[in-house]
């Protein structure tokens, strides 16, 4: 189960629900860095907006390893913003840049355009992008886009939830998304939504959220060929805990090892959480 489970964590503890202060966020991934467990990437998702707010909580000894989100904030050349950040961090010791993450509603609606406007702005980087669509139903078009340029180290990343219903995708749009970044070779990241393991409806909002489960079982089986959508399907629909764990226990290492290529991580406001129900349901260390 190590395989599926490895750096599968992003930390977006700056993200609502959690929104945790610049102050506590770092403080905690400190922790993180430190108690080192496998399921955390030891990644931190930082908005370009909030750069200078991360900065500032930083000590001399820190080593910062980022995840940097473009996002609309400041004057309107999201290009110069990114492109700034990633010299910011360049410059800075105690940061490296090991992503981007870039909505391309930001830099335009046409992917056959926004797309290449992103790879411009963060073209001396060499660090792996991943572009997000409008919606995770406007992946063919962005697919289209991302096979064409054959850029290397460019992926997708879909949506799974957020703080409003309509920000949820259903089901069929997830599967839609993860079999065609499947069939396409094209890796992808998640956010937002998979607060647990399991596929469950939260009291509090009423929203069905996605769990993380659910999706390494249907990346692992969209990238096994032949892809069968239907089982895709299924697995994110399920909300048994049980019948999620017996399939992903009985994936060979080669599917294990597919689902993880195509599905590369995800971002949670907790990163403990994701943790405690891995130990609880997979009997993970």
């Amino acid at each position: 189960m190590n395989t599926l489970l490895a750096g599968l964590v992003d930390d977006a503890g700056l993200f609502p629900p959690t929104s945790l202060p610049p102050a506590d966020a770092v403080a905690r991934h400190r922790r993180d860095r430190a108690a080192c467990h496998p399921m955390h990437a030891l990644r931190f998702l930082v908005p370009v907006g909030r750069l200078e707010e991360i900065r500032a909580e930083l000590r001399p000894g820190d080593r910062l390893r980022l995840g940097l989100i473009a996002d609309a904030a400041g004057p309107d050349d999201p290009g110069g913003r990114l492109g700034g950040a990633l010299a910011t961090v360049a410059a800075d010791t105690r940061l490296e840049t090991a992503l981007v993450e870039a909505p391309l509603a930001v830099f335009g609606a046409d992917p056959a355009s926004a797309v290449p406007a992103v790879l411009a702005a963060t073209a001396d980087s060499r660090v792996p992008l991943f572009v997000e669509p409008a919606s995770p139903s406007d992946i063919d078009a962005l697919l289209e886009t991302v096979t064409a340029l054959g850029a290397p180290g460019l992926g997708a990343k879909l949506r799974c939830g957020g703080v409003r219903a309509e920000l949820f995708p259903s089901p069929a749009e997830v599967a839609h998304f993860v079999t065609a970044c499947a069939r396409a070779g094209v890796p992808f990241k998640a956010t937002a939504g998979l607060h647990h393991a399991v596929r469950h409806l939260d009291p509090a909002t009423g929203f069905t959220h996605h769990g993380y489960l659910n999706l390494l079982l249907a990346a692992a089986l969209a990238a096994t060929g032949p892809v069968d959508p239907a089982a895709v399907l299924r697995a994110l629909e399920t909300t048994s805990a049980d019948s999620l764990t017996e399939a992903l226990g009985a994936l060979p290492r080669p599917a294990r090892t597919a689902a993880r290529a195509l599905l590369i991580s995800y971002g949670s406001c907790s990163t403990s959480t994701p943790v405690s129900e891995a130990r609880t349901l997979l009997d993970a260390p």
